[in-house]
């Protein structure tokens, strides 16, 4: 409702839904009320309301412009200025455009005035469509159409092919504008000086642009204009490289080389962005030094370098480094920003809106045409959708082809110091096959049905032709699952998912660690449990390892699946809200409410008095297998420390060692060692021991008490003690036995017997 009051310095005051402002005439306030606004007044007032036809898909998403009510009062006068009703028939456009997001909100600003007549003025628009990018609406004035008695108030409903502008005439400015000026009323609504003191206003009308062909094969994106009101299709600088290696241009040209130096993939031509550039770093993967495969994939940007480096050759296993320190993923630093994603480590600089993904075998490059367009070079070519000049070398030159450009894209890398960069090196023999060679099953996949769904999307002919290549040159390195791995990906980026992996008999299977599954169609960013409470807003998936269903990864920064979300200590296992436990000696506990761990040091009991003082004993700590955290001091026995003993026996014993309960180091003791003993020699039981010719002695088992030493038990030598008659026995010096001497006569009679004579 408008309303004055006349006076000599008349005011005017406007309310509408939630605003409300009083001016004086020197200017005039023009707001955008929530609902149309209604004059009062003796005149007649008329509110039209302006409908576009349906479209078969959905507009961008804009604020309802309306019509601006301008109100001044002369005098003692009461006045209603008012826009005359329009009558525009609309004829809507087809087309399946998406929505895009709101637009940059713009300052309200007041236009000079004090009186005016309020006419229309219409315009259309066809928008305009360049090689590249395609724009939604443009406004352009038409001649003015004035009126000054009634009022008619407008709601555009949705965007058509049509823009209204509104010319406001004032008079008695204090400060004139000069014609030509302009300046936002309020959202996409936008005001011009135009001359004899008129106010032209224009709301922003969007018109869905037609879809362009991106050359690169791949669907446009929609890209904000710089008014922050309407949008238009954009073809994204997408370059890739696979394989040992194959490359996809910015705009879709297809090559293959095979160098093996450190090589520019992108620079800008004009340099805008300080120290930026992403190069690669091949080698030699094969036997015969013939066939190149990427090793470390290299981002410049200000004062970081970013280094993804396979750790071992043709595999997925990779290391991050910046400024040569390995970094542990997220990393967010100097806007720079690493994570994981799928299988790929993905390099992010928001400020450029550019993304670079690698994952040991592939890499991907993407940049918007509206930062990077016309303005790169390298071997991934210049990005103007026009393959013609992919080519391009240092000098500004087109090459002959890609494969010759490549050479000339070297940078000087210290670690090869046989690339020298500016010498154009010299070519690798062909690797093209002699004979031809069967093709692999694994790449008749690409043209199969198990890829099908992505053929109306992305042309498979190229990634099918490098697929062979591979298996050809070298087959016994499944090179192929990567042209495989890369159309995958980028039919995945397009919105088609592909469940490949499955259908190569184990050749290109992909393991995870055995805390998570592997899946073909996951989401690029996994959710978390900081995460788990957000909208997702991707709707792109990728391949990877990720956590069973039922449960969720904790942090991006702490890779453990959890089913609730407690807490995850640097033991890296999941925690219950308020449970309690200990870690590295300090008993912690989950606090409430995602508050964290609270940890304080493990308190241990008075250890008992422990008494080391005998010989060769020691303290030691041991771990208590009933806390971990408080040792049990014991005393050990080393028996180095005790002093020798030098202990002699008597002959017939010997040293025998024993260490008494409760010591450490043993006693020595002479104990016998049950033999006989003999003119110093010792004789075992039962052995014959010599101790003259006339006895025969022998080593008993008894023991003599007194000696502990076993006896020897002798008999003598048996001697013949009968002699005949005659003779009798007599002891022979230095003889065990006597012998028998004849002391008497003996006489042999004729009977044959003896007779003894004395």
């Amino acid at each position: 409702t408008t309303t004055f009051t006349p006076s000599g310095t008349p005011e005017t005051t406007t309310r509408t839904t939630g605003t409300e402002s009083t001016t004086s005439p020197a200017s005039t306030t023009v707001h955008k009320p929530t609902t149309p606004p209604v004059s009062t007044g003796t005149e007649t007032a008329t509110t039209s309301r302006v409908t576009e036809g349906t479209t078969s898909g959905p507009t961008p998403s804009r604020p309802t412009p309306h019509s601006t009510t301008m109100v001044t009062g002369i005098g003692s006068s009461t006045t209603t200025i008012a826009t005359p009703t329009v009558s525009t028939g609309i004829t809507p456009s087809t087309t399946s455009a998406p929505s895009t997001a709101e637009p940059t909100t713009r300052p309200t600003v007041s236009p000079p005035g004090s009186t005016s007549t309020v006419p229309v003025t219409t315009s259309g628009t066809t928008p305009t469509q360049s090689f590249t990018t395609t724009a939604g609406t443009t406004s352009t004035e038409v001649p003015i159409i004035t009126s000054t008695i009634s009022t008619t108030t407008s709601e555009i409903v949705s965007s058509t092919s049509t823009a209204t502008s509104t010319a406001v005439t004032t008079t008695g400015s204090s400060t004139p504008s000069t014609p030509g000026d302009t300046w936002w009323l309020c959202e996409c609504v936008k005001a011009v000086c135009i001359e004899d003191d008129k106010v032209q206003v224009i709301p922003v009308i969007c018109n869905p642009p037609p879809k362009p062909t991106c050359a690169n094969g791949l669907s446009p994106v929609q890209v904000i204009d710089e008014d922050g009101c309407c949008w238009h299709w954009e073809c994204d600088c997408y370059c890739t490289g696979w394989g040992d290696p194959h490359y996809m241009t910015f705009d879709g040209l297809y090559y293959s080389y095979q160098g093996n130096c450190t090589y520019v993939l992108v620079e800008e031509i004009n340099k805008k962005v300080d120290n930026f550039g992403v190069y690669i770093d091949n080698y030699h993967c094969d036997a015969r030094d013939v066939v190149s495969c990427p090793r470390t994939l290299i981002v410049r940007h200000e004062t970081q370098e970013v280094r993804i480096a396979t750790v071992k050759p043709n595999t997925m296993q990779v290391e991050v480094t910046v400024n040569k320190q390995v970094v542990a993923l997220p990393y967010k630093k100097f806007g720079v920003s690493i994570y994981e994603s799928g299988i790929n480590r993905v390099v992010e600089i928001p400020e450029l809106k550019m993304n670079v993904t690698y994952n040991g075998l592939s890499f991907s490059i993407r940049m918007p045409h509206s930062l990077f367009g016309n303005n790169t070079q390298g071997q991934c070519g210049t990005c103007n959708n026009n393959t013609a000049d992919d080519c391009m070398l240092p000098n500004g030159a087109i090459a002959e082809n890609c494969e010759t450009m490549a050479d000339h894209w070297q940078v000087t890398d210290p670690s090869k110091p046989q690339c020298t960069p500016g010498l154009v090196p010299t070519h690798a023999p062909s690797t093209t096959p002699v004979q031809p060679c069967k093709e692999s099953a694994i790449c008749e996949l690409l043209l199969g049905s198990v890829f099908e769904p992505c053929h109306g999307l992305v042309r498979p002919d190229k990634y099918y032709a490098a697929c062979v290549f591979d298996s050809c040159v070298l087959p016994s390195l499944d090179l192929e699952c990567s042209s495989l791995q890369i159309y995958a990906a980028i039919c995945a980026d397009q919105g088609v998912c592909i469940d490949w992996r499955g259908h190569t008999k184990g050749v290109c299977s992909y393991s995870c660690p055995p805390t998570k599954e592997y899946r073909a169609c996951g989401p690029t960013t996994e959710m978390t449990c900081k995460s788990s409470q957000q909208n997702a807003t991707s709707t792109k998936q990728v391949e990877g390892c990720f956590c069973p269903n039922g449960t969720m990864l904790y942090d991006p920064a702490v890779d453990v699946c959890v089913k609730t979300c407690g807490c995850v200590g640097v033991d890296m296992i999941p925690r219950e809200f308020g449970e309690r436990f200990t870690v590295d000696c300090q008993d912690c506990i989950c606090l409430e409410g995602g508050s964290g761990i609270v940890c304080e040091p493990h308190e241990c009991p008075k250890p008992s008095k422990t008494s080391c003082d005998g010989e060769g004993f020691y303290e030691v700590n041991e771990v208590n297998p009933k806390d971990p955290c408080c040792p049990l001091v014991t005393c050990k026995c080393n028996t180095s420390l005790c002093s020798p003993k030098n202990l002699k026996c008597p002959l017939g014993f010997e040293v025998h060692s024993h260490i008494p309960s409760g010591q450490c180091c043993p006693v020595y003791d002479c104990v016998p060692k049950r033999v006989c003993v003999h003119e110093n020699a010792e004789f075992l039981p039962n052995s014959s021991v010599f101790v003259d010719k006339c006895q025969n002695c022998l080593c008993t088992d008894k023991v003599n008490s007194s000696t502990q030493l076993n006896i020897i038990s002798c008999e003598h030598v048996p001697c013949n003690m009968d002699c005949q008659p005659g003779y009798e026995l007599q002891p022979v010096k230095g003889e065990c036995c006597g012998r028998c001497v004849q002391t008497k006569c003996v006489i042999r009679t004729a009977s044959n017997s003896n007779l003894i004579l004395n």
